[in-house]
């Protein structure tokens, strides 16, 4: 399968620096800062945040179709139908490995530097019940009957991307079963892909509109004084999620043979636009083309991309480990070493499956925490009003953790075309206009 980019610019004939996504998004950013601190009844005011909640519902508008069209496409292209269970067996190691090191990493943080010792905290029930209640419901039988929609019509139109993922495999095995005479089917699919790819290249357009109004709001709402004693935890979160991304992610990228450095910088576009709106899942579409476009084959992309957002939540892991050490030493209980271990364990499981969910983080919070010690879920209060802050982090490291997970098994699989990778990561290409077709021949 040749993929090549056509429509790119001219060498030397570069884009002026105010036409780059990136750095427009970058000044919508800093912009919406300053409008939420200096004019925070402006910025708090309903038209500036549909600006954000808007642009968060155009991207997620496509990624249901770009799944979809993803993995049929990918999977039906394949001549041996125990690739698709390899990958996804190979996606689900690494997925629980790596994990299982976010978490490790948060616990010797956490214990490490004991930030929350001293704070005297209070800790207010009532504003986190509707968290706790929806914890509670959360049964692991549940959420495997979930993954099978009511109906397929209904998965689509709620953008269910476990749903949505499941029938895509089927409907991509349907269509690998019946060979040929699906050929036509398989084309209408892979045109449908870049139709949709066209849309999200008129979307983001709209992009630095809705960091800026997404930044505007969280600032003006929560105000430099929301982070108060508590900026200690979010500094500490900040620097374990980093330590996380560049050792243990970074080890991973050296093993493949290639720098996180170079990783991060190609997929800054992706990274900025999640750091505005707060939302991994605005930027997936992105991210998925390209990593075909950085050498991964399309069905590992459509594959482990989907399915990570799900099972590969290393920032979420890594803060629900701190945050439950930051409430213990607040409220001043002593975790045993078996507790701690149960964090590790509980934490594992309640994370799965919640990127779909509003307050994804704060929920697994309190299902881990009512797990650990009952006596600590009225202690989420004390990070409710930083958690805003602390989401950004979590979705960066989620988007990092992705990406890097599926180069690793498109390496794993022998099919990283390494050539491409490196070409693509020592220059200055041009990925953010998604306006350049790709098309597969």
């Amino acid at each position: 399968m040749a993929t090549t980019v056509a429509g790119s610019a001219p060498a030397g004939a570069a884009k002026p620096w105010y036409r780059v996504l990136y750095v427009q998004v970058l000044i919508a950013i800093v912009l919406g800062v300053i409008v939420g601190w200096l004019w925070p009844g402006l910025a708090t005011n309903d038209w500036i945040k549909a600006l954000g909640d808007g642009f968060i519902k155009l991207i997620k508008m496509v990624i249901a179709p770009i799944i979809f069209c993803t993995v049929v496409s990918g999977i039906a292209h394949i001549q041996d139908a125990s690739k698709v269970g390899r990958v996804g067996i190979k996606a689900l190691v690494y997925f629980e490995v790596v994990s299982t090191f976010a978490l490790v990493i948060g616990l010797v943080m956490g214990n490490l530097i004991q930030i929350g010792h001293g704070l005297a905290a209070k800790p207010d029930a009532a504003a986190v019940a509707s968290y706790v209640k929806q914890a509670e419901a959360q049964k692991s039988v549940d959420f495997v009957l979930n993954i099978i929609p009511d109906s397929v019509v209904g998965a689509l139109a709620r953008g269910d991307i476990l749903q949505v993922l499941l029938f895509a495999i089927l409907f991509g095995f349907a269509l690998m079963a019946m060979g040929e005479r699906a050929a036509r089917l398989r084309d209408i699919i892979d045109d449908t892909a870049h139709a949709v790819f066209g849309v999200i290249g008129i979307v983001m357009k709209a992009a630095p509109l809705g960091a800026f109004g997404a930044m505007a709001y969280t600032i003006g709402k929560f105000g430099p004084s929301a982070l108060g004693n508590l900026v200690g935890l979010i500094l500490l979160f900040y620097t374990t999620a980093a330590l996380f991304v560049v050792v243990v992610l970074g080890l991973i990228a050296r093993f493949v043979g290639f720098s996180i450095f170079k990783f991060i910088a190609y997929i800054k576009d992706e990274l900025l636009l999640v750091l505005g709106t707060s939302s991994s899942e605005s930027a997936l579409p992105q991210l998925m083309e390209k990593l075909e476009r950085l050498g991964c084959s399309k069905p590992v992309v459509g594959l482990v991309v989907p399915t990570g957002y799900s099972f590969n939540l290393d920032g979420t892991n890594i803060y629900m480990t701190l945050a439950t050490l930051f409430i213990a030493q607040a409220l001043g209980v002593d975790l045993t070493f078996s507790q701690q271990l149960t964090i590790l364990i509980v934490a594992m499981l309640t994370s799965k499956g919640a990127s779909g969910v509003t307050g994804a983080g704060f929920i697994t919070l309190a299902a881990t925490l009512s797990v650990v010690n009952p006596v600590l879920v009225p202690g989420m209060a004390i990070v409710f009003s930083i958690d805003k802050f602390m989401s950004e982090v979590r979705a960066l490291t989620n988007i990092t953790g992705n990406g890097i997970a599926t180069v690793f098994v498109s390496w794993w699989e022998g099919e990283l075309d390494r050539e491409r990778l490196h070409a693509n990561l020592n220059k200055q290409v041009d990925t953010s206009d998604l306006e350049t077709a790709v098309t597969t021949g």
